[in-house]
């Protein structure tokens, strides 16, 4: 893999073989309305576009350099780093690891995206079958989840966690596996609870929360005591729905707002579109950058009715001629977008933030 940013933007070596001790501390309350929003990335901005699998599609692989992806968010004076299940794998017999890699880099760990599982732990499931929506495997995701969030998440100090609840039936799901994906939702939210961990629902596009019908049935379904939301701004347009709207409607049951971008044609859409597209011609920007979600007043929301929680940058990384840059110039677009527009108080792209 190529490296992930010029070198220019991570710290001197010295000070990275010192493991960023004594370096000042990243500032807090960021927003300067409320105080209470924190603000970070997944790590899906890290990564490389290769083909991949027996179709040689394009498929983002997802860097694991844990200390680049710290160092990375402080540079650009983020508070947080979410990275996804297969950038944490390498932790999971060891999460104190990861935990001092947190503590020395001041980065804090917001959340974890999905299930992090060993090669020889992932279930091989039967075309046909959804674990989440009640089919084969659902006793063992259940159970799997409860270890991860015990062993796992509740060490690191983890308090919502972030799932895609897997794939979308040929069709979308019908009305019994809807609530059957809420009963597992449930059973699900109060075993990790139990352990301190939020199970926090991600509607995603190409899953089973996509249009709104699905995503109000699932909330209406789930117990808000176990049960929680990740909002996802582009995915959430991509979907056909009022994102400021739904913001403020669900709003005590969000624990996170992933800020992504997409582009005006798909506001209001009755169909989403599909992978296929989403292959040739990315249909997610960086923050600010595509004109298709109001975050104008998506953080009128989250500022006038008092949000407490994470808001992070969950971008795919660039693909090669796509016209958006580089790593570097994706992430530093979104922070521009967020100091201009937003008044968010995080420092200018390219100076120190140390």
């Amino acid at each position: 893999m190529k490296p992930l940013l010029d070198r220019r933007t991570f710290i001197s070596g010295a000070v990275a073989a010192a493991g960023l001790a004594g370096v000042a501390a990243i500032a807090k309350g960021l927003d300067p309305i409320n105080p209470d929003i924190s603000f970070g990335t997944t790590g899906s901005i890290f990564g490389t576009w290769a083909p991949a699998g027996p179709k040689n599609e394009l498929s983002l692989q997802m860097s694991t350099d844990m200390p680049k992806m710290l160092a990375a968010c402080r540079q650009y004076g983020l508070e947080g780093l979410e990275p996804y299940s297969g950038q944490v794998v390498q932790f999971l017999d060891n999460p104190m690891a990861l935990k001092k890699l947190l503590d020395e880099s001041g980065v804090a760990l917001a959340s974890v995206g999905d299930l992090p599982l060993r090669p020889a732990d992932r279930m091989q499931v039967p075309a046909g079958q959804y674990p989440w929506l009640g089919g084969e495997g659902r006793d063992l995701l259940i159970a799997q989840m409860e270890r991860c969030a015990r062993d796992f998440l509740q060490p690191l100090g983890v308090t919502h966690w972030k799932n895609n609840m897997g794939a979308r039936p040929d069709g979308g799901p019908s009305d019994d596996q809807l609530k059957k994906l809420a009963d597992t939702a449930n059973e699900i939210g109060r075993r990790t609870l139990a352990h301190g961990v939020k199970l926090s629902l991600h509607p995603h596009i190409w899953g089973p929360m996509e249009r709104e019908h699905e995503f109000r049935r699932i909330m209406e379904l789930t117990d808000p005591r176990y049960v929680f939301l990740i909002l996802d701004t582009g995915h959430n347009v991509l979907g056909g729905m009022d994102t400021p709207k739904i913001v403020k409607e669900f709003l005590p049951r969000i624990t996170e707002v992933h800020l992504k971008d997409t582009f005006p044609k798909f506001k209001g859409n009755t169909s989403t579109p599909t992978r296929e597209q989403h292959l040739q011609k990315g249909v997610y920007a960086s923050v600010g950058q595509g004109g298709g979600v109001d975050f104008p007043s998506i953080f009128k929301v989250l500022r006038e009715d008092k949000f407490k929680g994470w808001a992070v940058f969950d971008i795919d990384a660039p693909r090669t001629n796509d016209g958006t840059g580089s790593i570097d110039d994706n992430i530093a677009a979104s922070v521009r977008y967020m100091r201009d527009a937003l008044k968010v108080k995080l420092p200018p792209p390219g100076k120190p933030a140390f």
